[in-house]
């Protein structure tokens, strides 16, 4: 190529990766940019050293209104947009923190998708289009206090009494669950294992919420109690049986992940970037220095990379030839970077990095749950290790 038609190093995208954008791929990115800068960024650090996340309802609404919520799934007032479209958007929300990509992960890719795919039409009518505008918020209940990578252990358990389902059980670690309008929960029956949409007034229905965390402190995180909630026939989602239903929510929702972690790992690198460029030791910007620049290509090579690979799985998504294992390949490599990426953004900030006035401890911390939750490093190796050997470990 001819040297007078290249473009210049763009230092925000070394890669390029803009160019396999489409403009309207571009518009939704920019949109999300927008709105987390306008309502997530002033007011983000001040949430999570309170440990709050005020104004939930009015930024569920917000998100709504943006087509946000459910923005990937079509019909029933939902955007209808592409795979790639929403990873973007979930990595411009996580660039802003981890706990609003969860609130809209939840919503959306979670408790959303699950009625959208496994639910009747009269529960698709009666709660996804409300959903979609963030008038009801959502969440999902399949984690246990005793049962986390292991659902087939869980206790949680629904009988049939004449008509009506009776549930009893408690789930934990539960993203909106004390904001939220309906749980989607599922429990063992003498049926398998089966979901219900759950409206959180039923009597029996309650979700206290989780307090004291030193990660996602700007997301609401509570526990389910359901003791002897009664629901009617019509409650249970009616294309699930078994444990492939709530799988198959969890490998759209960790999809999401491998875009939001990029999101937080770009923004600690663009904030030790910045700092490296002004922060001067013997007599020269810290960025001057050999080690600094090793750091920082290293962190943009990760990064970039990330990006590409999740860029990748979105554009399979889109054509419907992703695997679920591919998810999980996606989600341990770029949560794992994201990490990392983090830990060497806080070394070139040095003091100031554990300071909340910059993002990137903000960011680590958050991440520490991103690893764990939608399926831990361990659980992705494993199913790595069978999909490579053809051998399962996960119970040897």
């Amino acid at each position: 190529m001819p040297a007078s038609t290249t473009p210049p190093f763009n230092p925000g995208d070394p890669l390029g990766v803009d160019d396999l954008l489409a403009p309207e791929d571009i518009a939704v990115r920019d949109t999300v940019r927008g709105w987390a800068a306008d309502r997530v960024l002033p007011h983000i650090a001040d949430w999570y050293e309170r440990g709050e996340l005020p104004g939930i309802r009015e930024l569920a609404r917000e998100l709504g209104a943006m087509g946000a919520l459910g923005m990937s799934l079509t019909g029933y007032g939902c955007a209808g947009a592409s795979a790639v479209q929403y990873g973007l958007a979930c990595l411009e929300l996580e660039a802003a923190d981890s706990g609003i990509r969860s609130l809209v992960s939840v919503q959306g890719s979670l408790a959303m998708y699950a009625i959208r795919r496994f639910g009747s039409e009269e529960q698709k009518q009666g709660w996804l289009p409300r959903m979609a505008t963030g008038e009801v918020i959502g969440c999902f209940g399949l984690t246990e206090p005793d049962h986390g990578s292991d659902p087939a252990g869980m206790r949680t358990y629904a009988k049939r009494d004449g008509s009506d389902w009776v549930l009893t059980g408690r789930k934990m670690w539960i993203t909106n669950g004390s904001v939220a309008g309906v749980a989607v929960v599922w429990a063992r029956t003498d049926e398998g294992v089966r979901g219900f949409v759950v409206p959180t007034d039923a009597p029996g229905f309650s979700a206290p919420e989780i307090r004291h965390k030193w990660s996602l402190r700007a997301s609401v995180t509570s526990e389910l109690v359901l003791d002897e909630v009664r629901l009617p026939a019509d409650a249970v989602l009616p294309e699930a049986t078994g444990l492939r239903g709530p799988l198959s929510c969890l490998t759209h929702a960790r999809y999401g992940i491998v875009w939001g972690a990029m999101g937080a790992a770009r923004s600690s690198f663009d904030a030790a970037l910045a700092y490296a460029r002004t922060r001067e030791q013997f007599g020269k910007p810290i960025g001057g220095f050999q080690l600094t620049q090793a750091k920082l290509a290293d962190m943009a090579v990760e990064l970039h990379k990330g990006v590409l690979l999740a860029h990748h799985l979105g554009t399979r998504m889109d054509a419907g030839t992703l695997r679920p294992e591919q998810v999980s390949f996606g989600k341990l490599n770029n949560v794992r970077e994201a990490i990392e990426i983090c830990r060497t953004a806080r070394t070139i900030l040095g003091a100031n990095g554990i300071s909340l006035e910059y993002p990137v401890m903000r960011h680590a911390t958050n991440l520490e749950s991103v690893l764990t939750y939608e399926g831990t490093v361990e659980m992705h190796q494993l199913v790595l290790g069978k999909a490579l050997t053809g051998l399962d470990a996960f119970r040897g």
